[in-house]
């Protein structure tokens, strides 16, 4: 989740992955997916920036995760959940 600030100034949480569309008229305008429309305080090239850190650090939770030997794969039953295998997101120096 991103943390913005409504215009009339109300911070809100926003999950990322459910933006359709974002536009600068001269408020920025979030639209999601269903349709629903927020006006935020930030501008555009911030609210992007929000949106990219956001990304990179799932990105970089997940590397940690499979670098330390911590995750977890979901149990399906079968005989090939034992056979399964995490792809790396970086390739590791040797």
């Amino acid at each position: 989740m991103i943390l913005l600030t409504r215009l009339n100034g109300p911070e809100f949480a926003l999950n990322p992955d459910l933006i359709e569309r974002a536009d600068q008229t001269p408020d920025t305008v979030i639209t999601l997916v269903d349709g629903t429309k927020y006006i935020i305080a930030e501008s555009l090239s911030e609210f992007l920036g929000l949106v990219r850190r956001y990304r990179a650090e799932l990105i970089a939770d997940a590397e940690i995760l499979v670098s330390s030997g911590t995750h977890r794969l979901p149990s399906t039953g079968s005989a090939d959940s034992d056979q399964a295998r995490v792809v790396r997101l970086h390739r590791q120096e040797r």
